[in-house]
């Protein structure tokens, strides 16, 4: 193979990997990884909101809360990722480059809240996105 095909050939692998529509699966697998998370390390607040009829158990336990919270945050996480993945393959650069904004500043903001989180699993998401959306 000579210098000038090979260095075509990684170019265009290079931009399949850019192209290719991975942003918002990851973003899903986030989700359902904070899902996942819930259940089984927060199962015993989780439990106890289902054991006191659902309907205003949460109150003033801050365990509690934290379970709803990681909980209810995978629901829109994973409409995201769903949206995402359909501007990905419909090449709406412009919309993706919103999203990525968007997703880097919560993420800052996560992060800044709450260093040991799972906010900078979705950084390399956003980073990808503007790179998408250029």
């Amino acid at each position: 193979m000579n210098p000038a095909s090979s260095a075509s050939a990684s170019a265009s692998a290079l931009t399949a990997a850019t192209t290719r529509a991975w942003v918002g699966h990851w973003l899903m697998a986030v989700a359902a990884l904070h899902t996942l998370f819930a259940l089984v390390f927060l199962h015993k607040p989780l439990l106890g909101i289902v054991q006191r009829g659902v309907f205003n158990t949460v109150g003033q336990d801050p365990m509690t809360a934290a379970a709803v919270w990681f909980l209810l945050f995978a629901a829109p996480l994973a409409l995201q990722a769903l949206a995402i993945t359909s501007l990905e393959r419909s090449g709406q650069n412009a919309a993706l480059r919103q999203q990525a904004w968007g997703l880097l500043a919560l993420c800052a903001l996560g992060v800044t809240l709450m260093p040991d989180s799972g906010f900078w699993l979705a950084i390399p998401a956003g980073i990808a996105l503007l790179r998408k959306g250029r």
